[in-house]
């Protein structure tokens, strides 16, 4: 079972993980980002990230192209859009295999090439009222 997808609903890891979770798989790895209040040393008050209509496209390919390349059973992967309070996961990635090797490989190629090559940007506004754009060079 393969699954990706963009999203403005909350992500639940534990649905994900259930959803790729078979009686075969012996690892399960899984990768959470999570919405923290701070970054270069600032208070962040609040993130969203805007997608391109493309986005859902893109992440399933990514998704399908890494999941080739390893022997995994499955792999579920979610990346929210919108604003996103603090604390609540942004990106999620789950992988399935019989061994561990292939489930933390897959997982770490899907959230580096995510980071990568989906188009997303995040917006963040400080405490100290400054805001950036982050990846929209």
């Amino acid at each position: 079972m393969i699954t990706a997808l963009v999203t403005d609903q909350v992500i639940a890891i534990q649905s994900l993980t259930d959803s790729v979770k078979t009686r075969q798989a012996g690892a399960v790895a899984t990768f959470c980002g999570d919405v923290r209040d701070n970054d270069a040393e600032k208070s962040v008050t609040s993130l969203t990230y805007e997608i391109h209509p493309s986005a859902q496209q893109v992440i399933e390919e990514i998704t399908q192209r890494i999941v080739a390349k390893h022997d995994v059973l499955g792999a579920a992967v979610a990346h929210r859009y919108g604003q996103i309070p603090i604390g609540e996961t942004a990106f999620a990635v789950v992988v399935t295999a019989v061994n561990r090797e292939p489930a933390f490989a897959a997982c770490e190629e899907i959230v580096s090439t995510v980071k990568v090559e989906l188009p997303i940007w995040k917006y963040q506004v400080f405490g100290d009222g400054t805001s950036e754009w982050v990846n929209s060079a």
